[in-house]
């Protein structure tokens, strides 16, 4: 008999090679029709899994994080099946399921259009309706291979390809539809009720920019058509608040084909943002004892060598000339940290010195794949508030503390700190090749790490295989309003890197040692905090941020001498002001203020020019009455200084 430990810790015993959907039925009728998968210890199964051994026994529902998952990769294989149907020349490459639904890419010779997914929809619907039973079976490699062959699935027969000569290869059928896949699915299609396919787009094989264009069909799928609902109704939220459409609309940025894809133009509202955090961050590094350094935007590939950086990070760098070639090669720095231990080699060091803490505004570029660009959060030159600290091991801790506290301070100024998770991301020692240094080092690093992080009680989650080539880092994510998640700030362990350069310092004891050191960014990426930030307040920035804190509106040409005295006050208080000019009514002029998300609107007429004030409109308060100039000076400038969000 195999005993199953229950989740409220209750054991029961089954006969081996018992189907796992068997046990879920004797627990009860209910929860065996809202089954999906199960997970025996720490793997998800599907339903049809024999119990061959003692394990924990969970039974997962959609309502599960883990069985939506498995629901939605089911329903992958529903619009696969369904493409199949429709386009019998179609071929299949992958499609897994995703943080909020799925998608299926396919080999076609044109993309889909609006019309086509809906025929698509329909017909996923009616394999739905079929309720066919998802069956598992296995090959041997050779078999797969021929399989695969025999129905014209080239990507398949590559991912095959791939896998050992002795690897038992798994399959999915569901009707007249088969599939290579690992699993685990859904027990039958009648499972996937509420979904909905959400766009068609383009997406390299493999990710790779040398490989076809294939056709990417994006889906979602949920426990119920209430939860999808509500999820469409945020998608439709999402799209208002989009980066990539706002910052357009109210001319932060834009983009221009003849200058290249993930190379973004920013106007004067967006770049006048970034200044007043650039301008922020470097005043506050300052005065946390950070020492601002400049350093030049490219070097030889020596430099690189050194670092490591040509051998583990040259697909994403921007080369000038034949990497391979004799002589002199340069090459764009993707990161400063190797241009900042100059700064520390420019003399011998002590003991005394340390810590030492090097900042820099710093432009870097990556040569991102195509398919990875998105608006101002992955671009393939960017700016960012980036730093390298060398410590004492004894430092080490307080060190850290403080960058973290650092990045803290301004994601809650900034008004993004609810909004973030942590990452402890660490070496994958199975992808040797990927990094540098022994297992012992990555231990001592990680260790180090770890303590630091457990003692700060910092809530993380482990990533294996996201560390640097050269250390482990603490990420702090977040996810834009369709809930993509990206990195925003990092801060990592280094214990290696001072090594290659020749980093020393004389100890008390005499002893030359190789300092530690921190890699830490404040605030991130600019680009990247400004679509967040838009995103965030939907292009309302908080007055502090906004690139206009106040408009004055002028009822007629009468009020404009008043209306730029206005302005000037504003203007010798440090803040941002403009005059409307237009010879338009004051409604139209307050409306087209409100759509520029305009933080304070200042109607004068004639009353307001005789008594010396302003009638103050504050965004998503309406209108506040008249108040005296100097009483109004007074409420924007703590505004202001306080960088208060409203």
């Amino acid at each position: 008999m195999i005993k199953l430990t229950l989740i409220d810790g209750s054991v029961k015993e089954v006969a081996e090679n018992t189907p796992a959907f068997e046990v879920v039925k004797s627990l009860s009728q209910g929860l065996a029709k809202a089954a999906i998968a199960v997970k025996l210890n720490d793997t998800v199964c599907d339903l049809a899994t024999p119990i061959t051994e003692d394990c924990a026994f969970i039974v997962l529902t959609a309502a599960d994080e883990e069985g939506l998952r498995a629901l939605r990769h089911t329903a992958s294989h529903v619009l696969a099946q369904a493409v199949k149907r429709l386009y019998p020349d179609a071929r299949l490459a992958i499609g897994p399921a995703i943080d909020n639904g799925f998608y299926y890419d396919f080999d076609t010779e044109e993309p889909f259009d609006a019309e086509e997914l809906k025929a698509i929809e329909k017909e996923m619907k009616r394999i739905v309706e079929a309720n066919e039973k998802l069956e598992r079976f296995t090959l041997p490699r050779a078999e797969a291979l021929e399989l695969m062959r025999s129905k014209n699935e080239p990507y398949k027969v590559e991912l095959i390809e791939d896998l050992p000569e002795d690897a038992t290869i798994s399959f999915y059928k569901q009707g007249d539809f088969t599939d290579l896949c690992a699993g685990p699915h859904a027990p039958s299609t009648g499972k996937v009720r509420a979904f909905k396919l959400l766009s068609a787009t383009g997406a390299y094989w493999r990710g790779d920019s040398n490989r076809k264009m294939l056709r990417r069909i994006y889906g979602t799928a949920f426990a119920s058509q209430d939860e999808l609902n509500a999820h469409l109704a945020q998608l439709e939220e999402a799209k208002k608040r989009d980066h990539n459409r706002l910052g357009r609309e109210l001319e932060l940025f834009t983009t221009a084909d003849v200058i290249g894809q993930g190379l973004p133009i920013l106007l004067p509202k967006g770049a006048k943002v970034i200044q007043i955090l650039q301008r922020f961050v470097e005043d506050e590094e300052a005065r946390r004892g950070w020492q601002l350094t400049k350093t030049p935007y490219m070097a030889k590939r020596d430099l690189y060598q050194i670092s490591g950086h040509w051998d583990h990070y040259r697909d994403g760098m921007f080369i000038m000339g034949d990497p391979d070639a004799e002589g002199e090669v340069y090459a764009l720095r993707p990161m400063t940290c190797p241009f900042q231990y100059q700064a520390y080699l420019n003399r011998a060091r002590s003991y005394r010195d340390l810590p030492l803490r090097y900042d820099e505004t710093s432009t870097l570029f990556r040569n991102e794949a195509s398919g990875e660009m998105h608006g101002l959060i992955r671009v393939r030159q960017f700016t960012i508030s980036e730093g390298h600290l060398m410590c004492t091991p004894e430092q080490l801790e307080d060190e850290f503390k403080a960058s973290l506290e650092l990045a803290i301070f301004m994601l809650k100024t900034v008004g993004l700190y609810e909004d973030v998770s942590y990452r402890f991301s660490q070496w994958d020692p199975n992808d040797r090749e990927k990094y540098i240094g022994t297992p012992e080092q990555w231990d001592e690093a990680q260790n180090a790490m770890q303590k630091i992080l457990d003692h700060l009680e910092i809530p993380y989650k482990i990533g294996v295989g996201e560390a640097a080539f050269y250390g482990p880092k603490l990420d702090i994510q977040i996810k834009n309003v369709f809930g993509k998640e990206d990195t925003l700030i990092t801060i990592q362990i280094d214990q290696m890197l001072a090594k290659n350069f020749g980093m020393e310092y004389t100890d008390k004891d005499g002893v030359k040692k190789n300092p530690y050191i921190i890699h830490r960014t404040s605030i991130g990426c600019y680009e990247r905090t400004l679509a967040l930030l838009i995103e965030k307040y939907a292009g309302a920035f908080p007055v502090w941020l906004a690139p206009v804190q106040a408009r004055v509106l002028p009822i007629s040409d009468k009020q404009m001498d008043y209306a730029y005295s206005v302005k000037a006050a504003l203007e010798a208080r440090g803040l941002r002001a403009e005059v409307d000019t237009r010879n338009e009514k004051i409604g139209y002029k307050i409306r087209e203020a409100q759509m520029e998300k305009i933080p304070y609107m200042l109607v004068v007429g004639d009353k307001e020019c005789e008594d010396k004030t302003v009638a103050v409109r504050k965004r998503g308060f309406g209108d506040q009455g008249a108040m005296a100039l100097d009483e109004f000076l007074k409420v924007i400038t703590e505004d202001n200084d306080s960088k208060v969000i409203w």
